[in-house]
């Protein structure tokens, strides 16, 4: 019956817009046919205003609405911009806030690749606001060789800041209870709901991340500036600046609007110089696939872990790691003969401790096919995502990836009496055992309930402990010392053991090679995995309809826009990771 609905449904929508729909299919089509024309003395711009991902979605649907711009791509893009003639430039255009610190380690690194062979990076910003982790967009800027400012804007980039909402006093005034079981005393994501303010270990974490980041962002910047590190300090927390101020500090270069900067930057590529944009040179260049022999898989995850296939969620706004796509896109690379190695990028706060094992199983699987496994950790790779990489072979992530956060949390919120005052009454049947209706919503966990709740915490804790234990070769009661649900940054988590290497997808390759014996000069092919989905499959599996039906659906863009449908949609994911019980999640990183 549902699928005999959605497919009436599908037809009807797609009568209605017979006459628009396919004349600008025809037309999208007829436009996609040939490949952007690179001009041969050309700027390539990259503009970072819209955002980023960590990685390149497989889901068709998932960057409706977000961004369409992610890290692993402009990194490739940029790597095959650098051996391409063509190109002698690159304009980058800064967002006015902050970008999350992990990204903008991954992006200089490649701005830094760039400018080795010779060529010019030119940055551009029209404002540097303090919004989120500015400073690592300060730090990407001061990484070019000309950082320029447009006049009337302003610098703002003064420090590092976090706000978090605590609902706890709110929660007692209107009868709500946060009944939550965490370990430990660092696990930090139910603190917003249990608490009014930072708790000690709270504060303690928040501030230890945040000090490594600003810290590394600032040394980075007076590296690239070629300033003494304390003086760029002190110019930078002097602000805010005007840019002529901040130009005369040593903190930019030039002033001026971005048709400036583009004048200047086509005079730098030579007399016929021209700009082309991103996405038509990424259209012109495809993905780079290497060559050789041998194969690198590259296996992509981002996003909250959960159970099952990403086809439960089509529609979903942002990344999710389905634990059934991963491990299967791991069983791939373990099938393919050419693979001698394989890359996992991780970029998780984490989820489910059961979709975290099924992926980890993978792991395992891969090692012991002879398959070294590399962890390429991007923006965050903390609680269920350090949980994933703990027995890999070897673990890269940038200095201000956000990891470890080993450590657990469950529980449910009790809303009897906040729902009574409103006349509003839930009533619970149940047959079975004690604990059959232990997650009710109208009554905290009795004693028993709450024994049982935290036993089983404790194991899904010692699960934890046991795996970083084998896969980092440490005692686990060390383990438990530099646990407890703390966040570390990659630089902290390298000086505790639970990283190998700090780097990006680069280094992470490198160590891939020099595991699975292959000569570092030697070239090498990429396998990607897991295979981007096309349109009418996605839609195929989501729905069960046929291809004729799934096509007049894909059509409905604009209602996968609507910012309300959008927030239905994040509330339910989260309301069945509440569900869920036991989650291993960490706090979300600053942008």
């Amino acid at each position: 019956m549902k699928q005999f609905a959605l497919t009436i449904a599908g037809v009807f929508v797609g009568l209605l817009l017979f006459f628009i729909g396919i004349p600008l299919l025809l037309i999208a089509s007829a436009a996609g046919s040939s490949k952007p024309v690179v001009p041969a003395q050309a700027v390539l711009e990259v503009d970072l205003r819209g955002g980023l991902t960590d990685q390149a979605p497989t889901n068709p649907f998932a960057g409706f609405g977000g961004s369409s711009l992610s890290v692993m791509r402009v990194v490739d893009v940029l790597a095959q911009a650098q051996d391409d003639d063509r190109i002698k430039v690159v304009l980058v255009r800064l967002p006015e806030s902050g970008m999350t610190p992990a990204s903008a380690d991954e992006l200089r690194q490649a701005i830094h690749r760039f400018r080795s062979t010779g060529k010019v990076v030119i940055a551009h910003s029209q404002g540097l606001m303090p919004l989120g982790a500015v400073v690592s967009t300060y730090m990407l800027g001061a990484s070019a060789d000309e950082f320029w400012m447009q006049e009337n804007a302003s610098f703002q980039a003064t420090g590092l800041a976090s706000e978090e909402i605590f609902f706890g006093r709110a929660f007692e005034r209107y009868g709500v209870r946060a009944d939550f079981e965490q370990r430990y005393e660092y696990k930090n994501a139910v603190n917003p709901f249990t608490q009014s303010d930072f708790t000690e270990a709270h504060r303690e974490a928040a501030e230890s991340w945040m000090g490594s980041i600003y810290d590394r962002a600032l040394a980075n910047a007076a590296q690239d500036r070629d300033m003494e590190p304390e003086a760029l300090r002190q110019a930078i927390e002097s602000g805010p600046h005007t840019p002529a101020r901040a130009q005369a500090l040593g903190l930019v270069d030039n002033t001026g609007g971005v048709q400036q900067a583009e004048t200047e930057a086509r005079r730098r590529a030579g007399d016929n110089g021209r700009i082309i944009r991103f996405s038509e040179y990424a259209s012109a260049v495809g993905e780079r696939n290497g060559s050789g022999r041998n194969a690198i898989a590259i296996v992509g995850g981002e996003g909250a872990i959960l159970t099952g296939r990403s086809s439960a969620d089509p529609f979903g706004a942002g990344s999710m790691m389905s634990s059934d796509d991963i491990a299967r896109a791991i069983h791939d690379a373990i099938d393919d003969r050419s693979v001698r190695a394989i890359v996992f990028r991780v970029s998780s706060p984490g989820g489910s401790p059961e979709g975290s094992e099924q992926i980890l199983d993978a792991v395992r699987a891969a090692k012991a096919a002879g398959k070294p496994v590399v962890v390429s950790m991007g923006a965050y790779a903390a609680s269920g995502g350090y949980w994933i990489s703990s027995e890999a072979s070897a673990i890269v992530a940038q200095p201000s990836t956000l990891t470890g956060s080993i450590g657990v949390f469950g529980g449910k919120f009790v809303l009897g009496d906040a729902l009574g005052r409103f006349g509003v009454d839930v009533r619970g049947l149940t047959v079975g055992g004690d604990y059959a209706d232990a997650f009710a919503t109208d009554r905290p966990f009795n004693a028993g309930e709450r024994a049982a709740f935290a036993g089983w915490m404790d194991q899904v804790y010692e699960d934890f402990v046991t795996r970083v234990s084998i896969g980092r070769n440490l005692p686990a009661a060390r383990v438990r010392e530099i646990a407890r649900g703390r966040v570390w940054t990659g630089a902290q988590a390298h000086e505790l053991g639970l990283v190998d290497e700090l780097g990006g997808i680069y280094e992470a390759i490198r160590r891939a090679k020099a595991l699975a014996e292959i000569p570092e000069d030697e070239a090498v092919r990429f396998r990607r995995y897991p295979r981007p989905r096309s349109t009418w499959e996605a839609l195929s599996e989501a729905f069960g309809s046929s291809s004729e039906a799934a096509e007049t659906l894909v059509r409905l863009n604009s209602v996968l826009t609507d910012p309300d449908v959008q927030a239905v949609m994040a509330r339910a994911r989260a309301e069945r990771m509440r569900s869920e019980g036991a989650v291993v999640m960490a706090d979300q990183p600053l942008r």
